[in-house]
């Protein structure tokens, strides 16, 4: 008998930071950060709050993992795939911004990402850890592709952060709207709708001529 319980003992404690993790992400989501009280982070895990300290110094400490765990490893994930391919950067752009779309509906990415603007002023270090894990990332991400398509001769000159940010602009906008307007009777969004829509638009514009569908 000890020998079956104690393996899935084993398994259990060690799940328990990712478990205290996915809480967090749904609470700050719920509650935002300054909302949010260690004992209900604790409680949605399903362990003590003596228990979650043995895992996390603070709110803040907990905040880093989330971004680190939860929502970096999706933005490397769709870094890495989009690097290993050698497709033509229309192709690119079309596969990005819908599997954008898809892992901000799956995940409460967005609502996260509304509790960091909303709370940055009295929470610095949140935008801080947003800024660097996240949008650094993105951002460069897509600015690679850019620099990589200009070299081809694919995208028309300029600045490739810009050209990164004025891809990302409207997207940023579509969760926002979702995640602030929508619950209080705006107009629902269809973020995947946006992102398809969205591609064709920016293209027209980023691509030399001879490339344009």
């Amino acid at each position: 008998m000890s020998r079956i319980s104690g393996p899935k003992w084993r398994r259990r404690k060690e799940e328990r930071p990712r478990d205290i993790i996915a809480a967090a992400l749904r609470i700050f989501a719920e509650k935002g950060f300054a909302g949010a009280r260690i004992e209900q982070i604790a409680q949605s895990a399903g362990v003590s709050k003596g228990t979650l300290y043995l895992y996390f110094d603070n709110k803040e400490d907990i905040f880093r993992a989330v971004v680190r765990d939860m929502v970096v490893p999706n933005v490397e994930t769709i870094r890495d795939s989009l690097l290993a391919v050698d497709l033509p950067f229309a192709a690119l752009v079309r596969n990005f911004l819908p599997r954008f779309a898809a892992v901000v509906t799956k995940l409460p990415i967005g609502a996260v990402a509304k509790m960091v603007i909303g709370e940055s002023r009295n929470f610095p270090e949140l935008a801080q850890v947003w800024h660097d894990e996240v949008i650094l990332k993105a951002v460069g991400l897509i600015a690679e592709l850019v620099i990589r398509a200009q070299a081809r001769g694919e995208v028309c000159a300029g600045d490739p952060r810009v050209h990164a940010l004025s891809i990302m602009g409207p997207m940023l906008v579509g969760v926002l709207w979702r995640e602030t307007f929508t619950p209080i009777g705006g107009a629902a969004i269809d973020l995947p709708a946006i992102a398809r829509q969205h591609a064709e638009t920016v293209l027209g514009g980023l691509l030399i001529a001879e490339h344009r569908p």
